[in-house]
């Protein structure tokens, strides 16, 4: 253990920060950084003599700590004072400021600390203050600042965030082989649409003829790339949040090495919930308090009734919408039939064709501001009424509201969280495009030319599209980047992300005790799937459930303090839930 933390080489990036949460209260937000091993289970394996550090990468966490006594006011000020006045501020002084931390705090054990994993994935956690606030009431930090845990440990989980990145331009800089072919016209923009893996391999051997050497290089590199992003699923996201909480504890004695000194709450938002449940299944001490907010994880549907069972919640989510605003019909109409006719040039450097401009649907059931948000855009989509040109206002909004091209692992391993080892479906095999495909509700193209109101076109989910590495999306384009996305759908060789028989017994032994807000509506995690997990018989029969359709899928952004409550009384036995 003290060697494992050795090589954690845990920082300090930052000095800390004084901010008033209200209430007589104060909180510091430190900025952690510690490396990770790349695998955590080939790493355990390698013979010694190999370097572990080429196998290592960073994950960086805030912590929010409320401070309890003028002493630790003293305390993290000197950090403070001690950065203002040192000119040094490189790894040394960052690991100075961790091993004081440690040392004034002595943390024992992790009972007051609550530890946040956030959905995605490929999303980086809120950051104190500027996404999320710290006051009783405005936040679900808050409230856990109130009810007894001094300590918030937000993570960006690996490839995101501030840890260790995962984007095109990251990628182009380890494997520079992945892109060696991008240069040529022949695989470049939209020149190759929709290939299946066995399609772009015919492609790579015709060219194999005159370019050996390219192709030599692009093969190795997709599997490096590939073997690569494998391990950044949850599986090693939960080991990474271990780590992070044993970098902020001191060591124990090597008799009591192996003590159990689990998390004392944990809470999963919708992919973080996910997580958590990988966390019950794999690791020996979860967290001892666990809250699902809209993240029960349907480990028991196969990933293509998933998809089936999500596309009837988009139908739902859009009549919902048209209802509301029925101007829009004709309005959406109109935006696509443009760009099916002119595709737009977006700021980022992809292409708004109609596909494209249907993914805003992603929003649909996002938040309560989700319909007001896309009646705005589509009010402003041209300069005016009569005006056949797109407004350039219109087409930064598009940019900005659809995440990939900045947030690559939310396309790239987007439907590998559903993937479960070999239980169900061994790929992924775009699922989602499969389910949207030959469904006529979706059938754009037909929809569009209809003068009826009655047959709306119908913006698409949550879901991810080969077509979207064909230049739709700049940073996801390209030669490299398709194949990668294409291998990663086909590969059929995923580890195990859920144990149910290890669920089971650990909510049942009482060491750790769950409750889950399961939103009726959700758009993005099928109600019923959620339900088949907790029902009696199921791995998580014992985690306590509340069922509302008073919120969206962002609830615990939208009322946070009162969902954290609810939730951790359910949990504690405290609020009668389910009555």
């Amino acid at each position: 253990m003290e060697k494992m933390k050795q090589k954690l080489n845990h920082r300090i990036i930052a000095p800390p920060t004084f901010h008033a949460c209200g209430e007589d209260r104060c909180a510091v937000i430190t900025e952690h950084l510690i490396a990770v091993p790349l695998n955590h289970i080939a790493s355990q394996n390698k013979p010694k003599e190999i370097d572990r550090a080429e196998l290592m990468i960073n994950v960086y966490f805030s912590v929010v700590d409320l401070i309890s006594t003028p002493e630790e006011e003293l305390f993290f000020q000197s950090i403070q004072d001690r950065s203002k006045n040192n000119k040094c501020h490189g790894v040394l002084e960052q690991q100075r400021r961790a091993s004081a931390y440690k040392e004034f705090f002595k943390f024992k054990d992790a009972k007051q600390f609550c530890l946040y994993l956030q959905g995605g994935p490929g999303f980086g956690a809120p950051q104190p203050i500027a996404d999320i606030g710290l006051a009783d009431k405005s936040s679900w930090i808050g409230a856990a600042l109130g009810k007894g845990f001094k300590r918030i440990v937000l993570m960006d989980q690996r490839g995101t965030g501030r840890s260790t990145p995962i984007t095109k331009q990251s990628l182009q800089k380890q494997f520079p082989g992945l892109f060696a072919l991008d240069m040529f016209s022949a695989f470049s923009g939209r020149k190759l649409q929709c290939l299946t893996v066995d399609e772009i391999e015919a492609q790579l051997q015709l060219f194999d003829r005159t370019h050996a050497e390219d192709v030599a290089k692009f093969r190795e590199s997709i599997y490096l790339a590939v073997e690569y992003l494998s391990q950044f699923r949850a599986d090693n996201i939960v080991k990474d949040a271990e780590l992070v909480k044993d970098s902020l504890l001191v060591n124990l004695p090597e008799e009591n090495e192996y003590v159990a000194r689990p998390w004392g709450c944990a809470i999963g938002q919708s992919f973080g919930g996910f997580c958590m449940m990988s966390y019950i299944s794999l690791i020996r001490h979860p967290p001892s308090i666990c809250l699902f907010t809209g993240g029960i994880a349907p480990m028991l549907t196969p990933i293509d009734d998933v998809y089936t069972r999500l596309r009837e919640r988009v139908i739902k989510r859009n009549l919902i919408y048209y209802d509301r605003y029925p101007g829009d019909v004709a309005a959406v109409k109109r935006i696509v039939n443009y760009l099916m006719d002119k595709p737009a040039v977006l700021p980022s450097g992809g292409i708004l064709t109609a596909r494209r401009f249907l993914q805003v649907g992603i929003s649909l059931g996002s938040s309560p501001s989700a319909f007001a948000s896309l009646h705005s855009l589509f009010s402003s989509a041209f300069l005016s009424e009569n005006d056949d040109d797109l407004s350039r206002s219109f087409l930064k909004r598009i940019d900005t509201m659809q995440p990939f091209d900045d947030h690559p692992l939310y396309f790239l391993l987007h439907e590998s969280i559903y993937v479960d080892g070999s239980k169900h479906s061994n790929s992924s095999d775009w699922a989602g495009y499969r389910a949207f495909r030959n469904q006529s509700q979706f059938n754009y193209s037909v929809s569009s030319k209809q003068d009826s109101d009655n047959d709306p076109t119908l913006l698409f989910g949550e879901v991810v599209f080969p077509w979207m590495a064909d230049g739709d999306y700049a940073e996801l384009s390209g030669m490299g980047m398709r194949s990668l996305a294409h291998s990663l759908s086909s590969k059929d060789d995923w580890g195990e992300l859920y144990d149910a028989q290890k669920m089971r017994n650990v909510m049942a032994g009482g060491a750790t005790r769950a409750a889950a807000a399961v939103y009726y509506d959700d758009m993005y995690v099928d109600f019923n799937s959620s339900i088949e997990v907790t029902r009696w018989g199921g791995p998580l029969e014992k985690c306590k459930i509340w069922i509302t359709n008073e919120y969206q899928h962002s609830g615990l952004r939208d009322d946070g303090a009162t969902i954290f409550c609810k939730l951790l009384g359910m949990a504690k036995g405290a609020i009668g839930t389910p009555s």
